[in-house]
């Protein structure tokens, strides 16, 4: 048993005391005693210890400033200052080093959003210098200024790892609101870079407790070798036990129409489904790529041969090219070029078709001057076939572009479809009449012709409307869910049929229960009153309505498309190309997170985990 006496030493403490400052010339830094004529600091602050310190090494200032004489007290102040000045100078330095460093995290932030390469930070860095020496020239802190600015490093490597830091806090900020979401949904992708590397994009969509949103980029995996759906399948699975990833939450996943996406047996989908750790999950085909492929039922390749054939041959010469721009010019035309035309950019035919048609007359007129027949563009059927065509696309671009964008819901989506839909009934009706007010280039082509017919044209829009709904059946299955949850208030609502819906939708639940959410909130007068509020879903009472709740986070984590990923690639092409082509997998995906996040990074934190440290060019 320990000795009471030696406990009580062991647990001793000694405690600084004022007047050592006056009497030893000892000061408490940062809970060290310290000597401010020397520096020294002593192992425990008790007066002995000072005091011997003192006596011992500085017994001179006992003789040369009397105790409690004014020239002691002067002293007293002087190295007191003098100690706190060099304090202060290190404190300083420090704080500056950390401002210049946050600096180059901002700005190699701003380089990667402008996907400019690495080694242009130094071009910045330049012209900072450059244009601080004039605007700041009369300033009296121009020297001042002109070190911070200089102090700032963005040299190619420092740029570099700039890059993989604030991708890495990025990337732990996703990782945190990932874990903290009820659900998600995930948007997969695959296309080439620049050296034919595939790269498979995945988007992520989380719903948090309050019903509010986030889109970010989840990954981008490369496949260097096959880009079958058993690939796929392998890579994703590495990533989700690499990342800890809860896949649990998973509640759609939307991909683009690949038979390495959608296989019956061996496509990424079915191998997902396939699998016990994914949970049951709704999967189906980008709204935009099937909106796309129903437009493939227009069969008018009689006009787009003959009009792609005609561009090509005044395109494809330059002394042709420049001959035709020259008419242009004399014709006094608003455009000077004709476009070309590609199936891979969606929008483009609409583009092509117009630019054609309006500049028909000189078309014919240049290609008669160079003795080249095309007999349709004298063929009245064909014209109006070109007209019909050029009204038809730009329906079909209008609809295109109204699908596209980030943070568009399914229901947004399913909205502008029925809308589309019903567009094409009266459409189809006022062929039928002659009404031409929605046709303006087919009006503008039947002008002075009498004895018309548009029937054929009626026809082809009843076909393109058959497509529409052939193509999105199972997008017309949750057409009901997004009209129940749009007005749940409705007096004609048939509760066991909207139930039994539901309850499909959230993978048999409690029916009876359900039925009665369902019920309650029809009845429940305050909620009633806030329809009107677009954040009305936020206020639900996650525990009065736990099954309709859920239901609604799952309905607003579905994607409606791959757009995310498709312009993720936009900007691939961007980061990754002839001038960069070797850029590693790690900072292509690096590159890629910062451009297309929504989240801020955390600076101070980033240049807190490391040693700051001010250029030395």
């Amino acid at each position: 048993m320990n000795n009471p006496s030696t406990s009580r030493k062991k647990i001793k403490t000694y405690h600084y005391h004022s007047k050592w400052e006056e009497d030893y010339f000892f000061i408490m830094m940062k809970d060290k005693c310290v000597c401010f004529i020397c520096n020294t600091t002593v192992a425990l602050p008790k007066k002995a210890n000072v005091e011997r310190h003192f006596l011992t090494v500085h017994k001179n200032y006992e003789a040369d400033y009397p105790r409690g004489t004014a020239l002691r007290k002067a002293k007293v102040q002087q190295l007191k200052a003098q100690l706190t000045a060099q304090q202060n100078s290190f404190f300083k330095y420090n704080t500056n080093s950390k401002t210049a460093t946050i600096a180059s995290f901002k700005v190699a932030e701003i380089l990667i959003k402008h996907n400019k390469p690495f080694q242009d930070g130094e071009i910045w860095k330049d012209a900072f210098i450059k244009a601080g020496e004039e605007l700041f020239k009369n300033f009296k802190n121009k020297a001042e200024i002109m070190t911070s600015i200089k102090n700032m490093s963005l040299s190619r490597n420092t740029v570099m790892r700039r890059t993989e830091g604030i991708s890495g806090n990025l990337e732990a900020i996703l990782h945190e609101n990932i874990n903290k979401c009820v659900v998600l949904s995930l948007q997969f992708d695959e296309s080439t870079d620049y050296i034919g590397t595939a790269q498979l994009c995945v988007f992520i969509r989380m719903v948090f407790d309050d019903m509010s949103v986030t889109e970010e980029l989840l990954t981008i995996i490369p496949m260097h070798e096959r880009t079958r759906g058993q690939d796929i399948f392998d890579l994703f699975k590495n990533y989700v036990a690499r990342k800890n990833f809860p896949i649990c939450k998973l509640v759609s996943i939307t991909t683009d129409g690949a038979p390495a996406m959608i296989g019956n047996k061996n496509g990424f989908v079915a191998l997902c489904k396939g699998d016990n750790n994914f949970p049951n999950f709704t999967d189906y085909h980008c709204i935009i790529h099937t909106q796309v492929l129903c437009s493939k039922v227009l069969k008018f390749n009689h006009v787009m041969d003959v009009a792609f054939k005609i561009v090509n041959s005044i395109r494809s010469k330059s002394l042709s090219r420049r001959q035709f721009r020259t008419l242009l010019d004399e014709c006094g035309e608003e455009h000077n070029e004709l476009l070309l035309h590609t199936d891979v950019r969606w929008l483009s035919r609409a583009t092509f078709l117009a630019r054609f048609r309006e500049l028909l007359p000189q078309i014919s007129s240049y290609l008669k001057s160079k003795g080249d027949s095309y007999p349709q563009l004298n063929d009245q059927e064909w014209l109006l076939d070109l007209a019909f065509f050029c009204d038809i696309t730009k329906q079909l671009n209008e609809l295109n572009l109204q699908l596209q964008g980030k943070g568009k819901t399914i229901m947004d989506m399913i909205s502008i479809l029925k809308s589309f839909k019903e567009k094409l009934n009266v459409l189809a009706m006022q062929l039928k009449r002659s009404d031409l007010k929605h046709y303006k280039n087919l009006a503008d082509e039947s002008k002075n012709k009498k004895n018309l017919t548009y029937k054929k044209y009626a026809d082809i829009i009843a076909l393109l409307l058959k497509e529409f709904d052939k193509r999105f059946l199972k997008l017309s299955e949750l057409e009901d869910i997004a009209t129940y949850l749009s007005y749940p208030f409705n007096d004609n609502i048939d509760v066991e049929s909207v139930a039994q819906k539901l309850d499909k939708f959230l993978n048999n639940t409690d029916l009876a229960g359900l039925e009665e959410e369902i019920i309650n909130l029809k009845c429940d007068i305050n909620l009633k009153s806030m329809v009107s509020d677009s954040n009305f879903w936020k206020l639900i009472n996650k525990d009065k309505y736990p099954n309709i709740w859920t239901i609604v986070a799952r309905f607003n984590a579905f994607f409606g498309s791959t757009y995310l990923c498709e312009s993720a690639f936009s900007f691939m092409n961007a980061i990754k190309t002839k001038h960069r082509s070797q850029i590693t997998d790690l900072h292509l995906e690096s590159c890629l997170r910062i451009a297309l996040s929504s989240y801020e990074p955390n600076f101070d934190k980033l240049a807190e985990l490391m040693q700051c440290q001010v250029s030395s060019n």
